[in-house]
């Protein structure tokens, strides 16, 4: 008998999986591609040759350092910190599941406000973490009184802001994040600020950071450092908080390449801020040329802009964006972002390209 004949039931995945959808962003082969927040160009040549040159080292037969040590050293410097106060992850999302992990799961919940960055709950209800909402205003700010009703309500172990917000681009002001952390802070939760695209804006909670208060702020190299093939990113905050991640994350999970390239990249810091100045001065011209075309903009402290055509359909607006070659992420299953489309800010000819497709579609 065959194998398929002979096999019994199989298994099901656990109930409060069966009804979710993992994460997805699709991608077309178009000329022009602004739909992931990447950066557009890459970092500099001699990056290349420094990390190159470092791998040619590594002993391949030997596993990584488990401590990342090299690479937390020189983060902790940049930002004032000791190495106990950093850890280092495969990007973003394995930082928030490991917090998740150590912090949430059953009988716990955890906070965000809508529309915010999908994977806050995507990841919460993986690791079997009640997730509960809040509204922002109108204007996608954050209501502090709604914040407030929410926390005082439900006391989430982690409530989670995301600043610059993604997909909105809005920053949340340095006294409402103090004011949350205060809030969370009076019954042991825990405030997680995520600033995946906090180099692209002036206001940070970094300054809040210390060791005795229950905050974390996580940050990457995918945006600013140009280093999204790598998925390296890093939080900061409390030293025991960050030995509490040692019993969750996986052994030797951040291996050698990665740790050599984030650490090779903070060699470069003055080609990042370059890329960072140069990505906030167009944003600055993409958000004044469409200022003049019936579109509805949000102020973006990120490196993306979302918008809204105005008396156009904006799945429409995509579609013929797709056709003339101009790809942008169409942000109409967020909450409360129908008709909403998000552009990644590029090169100066991308957001050319891009402008003249959109000129072309809705006049």
């Amino acid at each position: 008998m065959s194998a398929e004949e002979t096999s019994g039931v199989r298994p099901l995945v656990r109930n409060d999986l069966q009804a979710m959808d993992g994460y997805h962003s699709p991608q077309i082969d178009v000329a022009v591609r602004l739909n992931t927040n990447e950066s557009p160009v890459a970092p500099p040549q001699e990056f290349r040759d420094a990390v190159a040159e470092a791998v040619r080292d590594v002993d391949w037969n030997r596993y990584p350092d488990r401590g990342a040590k090299t690479l937390r050293s020189k983060l902790a410097a940049r930002y004032g910190l000791e190495p106990s106060q950093v850890f280092a992850a495969n990007g973003s999302n394995e930082i928030i599941q490991s917090v998740l992990l150590a912090y949430g799961g059953p009988g716990r919940s955890v906070a965000v406000f809508e529309p915010t960055y999908a994977m806050h709950s995507q990841i919460a209800r993986s690791t079997s973490t009640e997730v509960v909402t809040g509204e922002r205003n109108h204007d996608f700010s954050l209501d502090m009184d709604e914040v407030r009703r929410v926390v005082t309500t439900h006391e989430p172990a982690v409530v989670f802001l995301c600043s610059p917000n993604n997909p909105t681009g809005i920053v949340d002001p340095a006294e409402s994040v103090s004011e949350v952390l205060t809030m969370v802070e009076s019954y042991g939760g825990l405030l997680f600020v995520d600033e995946a695209y906090g180099q692209f804006s002036a206001v940070s909670a970094t300054s809040l950071l210390g060791e005795n208060r229950s905050l974390v702020v996580s940050r990457t190299f995918s945006k600013t450092w140009s280093m999204a093939a790598a998925r390296l990113g890093y939080l900061l905050g409390p030293s025991w908080l960050m030995e509490s991640l040692e019993l969750v994350v996986l052994p030797y999970h951040l291996d050698a390449v990665t740790q050599i390239a984030g650490t090779v990249a903070l060699d470069f810091a003055d080609a990042m801020d370059a890329r960072v100045a140069m990505l906030v001065e167009e944003r600055g011209r993409l958000v004044e040329a469409m200022a003049d075309l019936p579109v509805e903009i949000w102020p973006s402290g990120a490196n993306f802009v979302l918008f809204r055509p105005t008396g156009a359909d904006g799945e429409a607006v995509w579609q013929q964006l797709v056709d003339s070659s101009v790809l942008v992420r169409n942000c109409a299953t967020w909450d409360r972002l129908d008709g909403c489309l998000r552009v990644t800010v590029g090169t100066r000819d991308e957001g050319d390209r891009f402008l003249e497709a959109l000129k072309s579609t809705l006049t």
